[in-house]
């Protein structure tokens, strides 16, 4: 179940166990959650051979929590795994400025993803066509007829569908297995059923079936995020006549994205900050939804655009959006190994892929937002310079107190800030 609140006042003021145990207390986490967490999330050797082949170690990343969301009227805190400063800050910000209208709405799809089998050596690709469809039932029930518990629980193959495409080397009929998953991602099961009924549709067509495999462009499995921000959420000091100004500087932000793919990459990867951050933290296939969210935005539009829609209504609110494929699982797979991805879902409280591909999403919104925010008032350095001062500091060589003091100087430096200048202040700092 979700937590309770998801708002923990000056919850950045405590230490990293302090927070650790305030969130065990709110998610309701079991001791072998709080022990993942705490051991830096690392596997053992074992569990970590079994995961990939050639392991020589493993590398951790720091793990975050993004508060304020309120997400279909249910508090959630959401972890998020990265190295990259203020982006679970921005989030928990901008999940804040929502709460007038509500919080973050989501609506998703079936867990469908699409199974491809590409025939070739077909001599009349219209009645091969007219031979699968003839015999769909059959194939389907073919598909089906396996011990599953996926299918058990009402998943399964759901339909086919046939494309013909051109390419370089002429027509290619191509089937796709319609493949509900359930709780899980998917990948194994529809790999599986793209083999097994490879035959019955060589039989049918006379073709050659070459490539059997899963797409990750899961066009069938949106996920859909709405929210609402009032002009004095969207300002820094409640008033309404600035929050107008911010607004309309985030939509001018926002038609640049829309018609510019130079912009667009850059304001997408904003957005993947998050989606791609929850995904790691909750051990999910991050490469396949990366994949899938950008050639989908590509598809749905004709070009390479903006994921996120914002726009004003007749109240003056922005209002943000998004819709994109989401194929996330919540059994089996590295949710199931890895000790800080079972900790993280713990803490999410989730109960089904879907309700974890729309909480992704939002994150992914709320981090958006964050960042046409910054670049629309003061900046994005702004918000990143806290933390990266300290990371400069640190990669110049300083330890313990030193830290601190040059973090300090760094961001109150006017001028350009380089790694040699904060190297020069460390060496000088001695000296003395």
């Amino acid at each position: 179940m979700p937590v309770e609140n998801s708002r923990f006042k000056g919850f950045y003021n405590h230490t990293v166990e302090e927070r650790r145990a305030l969130i065990a207390q709110a998610a309701g986490l079991e001791a072998e959650h709080v022990d993942a967490l705490a051991a830096h999330g690392e596997l053992d050797e074992a569990a970590a051979s079994r995961m990939i082949e050639n392991v020589i170690g493993t590398m951790s990343l720091p793990v975050g929590v993004a508060t304020n969301f309120v997400i279909d009227g249910d508090h959630y805190v959401i972890p998020f795994c990265l190295e990259e400063s203020s982006v679970v800050a921005a989030a928990s910000n901008m999940a804040k400025r929502c709460l007038a209208k509500g919080g973050f709405r989501t609506q998703n799809d079936d867990p469908v993803m699409i199974g491809q089998l590409q025939m070739l050596d077909i001599d009349d690709i219209s009645a091969a066509s007219v031979a699968i469809m003839d015999a769909k039932s059959d194939l389907m029930a073919f598909c089906n007829d396996i011990p599953s518990r996926m299918i058990s629980l009402g998943g399964g193959c759901k339909d086919i569908q046939i494309r013909e495409i051109s390419t370089l080397l002429g027509p290619m009929m191509i089937v796709h297995l319609l493949v509900d998953c359930r709780d899980a991602m998917g990948a194994n099961a529809v790999n599986t059923m793209a083999e097994r009924v490879a035959p019955k549709i060589e039989q049918l067509t006379g073709g050659r079936a070459h490539l059997r495999i899963l797409s990750n462009l899961a066009s069938h499995r949106l996920a859909r995020v709405e929210a609402t921000f009032t002009p004095e959420e969207m300002a820094s000091n409640g008033d309404r006549e600035s929050g107008l100004t911010v607004i309309e500087g985030i939509l001018e932000a926002q038609a640049f994205a829309v018609s510019d793919p130079y912009r667009a990459a850059t304001h997408n990867k904003g957005i993947m900050n998050a989606i791609s951050s929850i995904a790691l933290a909750c051990g999910q296939d991050w490469r396949a939804i990366e994949a899938g969210c950008h050639a989908y935005t590509s598809l749905e539009h004709g070009q390479y655009t903006s994921m996120s829609t914002w726009t004003q209504n007749d109240e003056g609110d922005l209002v943000g959006s998004m819709v994109l494929p989401m194929a996330v699982g919540i059994v089996g797979g590295a949710s199931k190994v890895h000790p800080a991805a079972k900790a993280n879902l713990a803490i999410l409280g989730v109960t089904s892929a879907q309700e974890l591909a729309g909480i992704m999403l939002c994150g992914g919104l709320a981090q958006n937002l964050g960042a046409l925010r910054a670049l629309s008032t003061k900046g994005i350095q702004a918000g990143h310079m806290k933390l990266h001062a300290k990371n400069m500091a640190v990669s110049a060589g300083a330890v313990g107190e030193e830290i601190e003091i040059l973090a300090t100087r760094v961001q109150s430096h006017e001028g350009a800030r380089t790694q040699s200048m904060v190297e020069a202040w460390l060496k000088e700092m001695r000296s003395q």
